[in-house]
């Protein structure tokens, strides 16, 4: 990995975090893929995009988030990295965990939520009719 666009720190960080898991160098094996999307030309032309695949546990990693194919290839390493400890801890990902979250929270509600949330509605509202200063009437 090239020396411009990750730290020396973060690269033995990760390098220690892939031997804690089991995880070689070796083991992986690494395509470049030519961009797409937002960017321009300049990413359309270029395969900055890294594809890793670790045939052993037969996951597969995909990484395009910045133009550079370094920074890529060690933001993929890293995403392979969270995958595999998640999965060996057996707890689901944090980004499937807040994925989850959004998706129940754009679910339209059912009719009974619905009108238990209105009666709700309408009970606050009475009482606060309540505290109105009485008119004279």
């Amino acid at each position: 990995m090239s020396e411009t666009f990750v730290s020396d720190t973060k690269k033995s960080e990760l390098l220690s975090r892939m031997a804690a898991i089991g995880l070689r160098e070796a083991d992986l094996v690494e395509t470049f893929i030519l961009g797409s999307g937002s960017g321009g030309q300049k990413v359309n032309k270029t395969a900055s995009c890294v594809r890793i695949q670790h045939p052993t546990s037969g996951l597969e990693v995909k990484c395009q988030r910045t133009r550079s194919r370094e920074l890529n290839r060690f933001l993929a390493r890293r995403q392979l990295c969270e995958l595999l400890e998640a999965r060996r801890d057996g707890r689901a990902s944090a980004k499937r965990q807040a994925e989850e979250r959004v998706r129940r929270q754009k679910r339209r509600r059912s009719r009974r939520q619905k009108e238990r949330m209105l009666e709700g509605k309408k009970q606050r509202s009475e009482c606060k009719a309540l505290r109105r200063t009485p008119t004279g009437d």
